[in-house]
């Protein structure tokens, strides 16, 4: 009976050994946290739509692709349910992310099948080509903007799981808000361009003129108040023209429509910094929120977006 009275000797020796590791472990975490609090470091990009508990948080990747899924439904003259819908079918069928495998041979942000006529895999694969795709199909279901959401997307995609849609219905409409313009400066994102290739001005006219339209072809800044305090960095930076509405309300909307879609796809394309009308992102503000225009980046008149590239 003696030797398992002295079996919980080594446990008790080691607890103070476990102790002042775990302090070193906790110590060591706070160090790491303060530093990156003190340097301001961002940690791995990210974005996010909303607040409180009504709040969407995705990666540059997803952001990237659900602005090329409201931008090609917008340039279709589509209203912003179609842009929910659409947004709502691509979370359920590839939580935003043009994949390149599927039930079958599924492909893309809406795993469409080449097998089922909707065009090869390389045509599949780009978003604009899939995305329009969905609003071609969308399209011919009649009165799609007051059926439900399930039974809309449904009609388009013959989906074996139709109810699945419906979850997605409350981040769906979060991101068309933000994504068509109708809720200002809502899209934060966070990227890094600090190092890297520098930002490409006839890429960023591409992927404009791609999703929107011709349009919106940037023209380069030459001088003037969208270049005042630039200097150098007025060479890589474009200027969009923001095509004039009826009214001011809806020449804002496109404004900030274009503006979202910019800070969504900065890590892509480079951008370092997206201004307009009194409010400007920068890709090196840890925040990733919309700031007041500062005096090197003067406020634009409402018809242009400042869209400035990484050098």
């Amino acid at each position: 009976m003696s030797e398992p009275s002295r079996l919980p000797r080594p446990a008790r020796r080691g607890r103070p050994a476990r102790l002042v590791a775990a302090f070193a472990v906790l110590l060591g975490l706070v160090a790491y946290v303060t530093v990156h609090y003190v340097t301001g470091s961002k940690g791995a990009p990210r974005c996010s739509i909303g607040t409180g508990t009504n709040r969407y948080e995705f990666t540059p990747e997803q952001a990237s692709n659900a602005a090329t899924i409201a931008a090609v439904g917008t340039s279709r003259g589509l209203p912003e349910r179609a842009v929910t819908i659409a947004l709502a079918t691509a979370l359920q069928e590839s939580a935003l992310r043009n994949i390149e495998h599927g039930d079958r041979d599924s492909l893309g942000l809406f795993q469409q099948r080449p097998s089922m006529g909707w065009g090869t895999p390389e045509q599949i694969l780009d978003p604009v080509y899939s995305s329009g795709k969905f609003y071609e199909g969308l399209e011919k279901v009649p009165g799609y903007s007051r059926l439900p959401l399930t039974v809309a997307a449904q009609k388009v995609q013959r989906s074996g799981f139709p109810q699945a849609y419906a979850k997605h219905e409350p981040d769906a409409t979060l991101l068309s808000a933000a994504l068509t313009g109708r809720a200002p400066a809502a899209l934060t994102c966070t990227a890094d361009v600090a190092e890297g290739r520098p930002g490409d001005p006839a890429r960023v006219r591409d992927e404009l003129v791609r999703a929107f339209g011709e349009a919106t072809a940037p023209k380069p800044v030459t001088g003037g108040a969208a270049a005042a305090g630039a200097n150098a960095a007025a060479a890589t930076a474009v200027e969009l023209a923001v095509p004039i509405r009826d009214s001011r309300a809806s020449r804002e909307q496109r404004g900030w429509e274009l503006a979202q879609w910019a800070v969504a796809r900065a890590g892509d394309l480079r951008i370092a910094e997206v201004a307009y009308g009194d409010r400007v992102w920068t890709a090196d503000d840890s925040s990733g929120d919309w700031e007041p225009s500062r005096s090197k980046t003067p406020p634009t008149d409402g018809t242009t977006v400042l869209i400035r590239l990484a050098r």
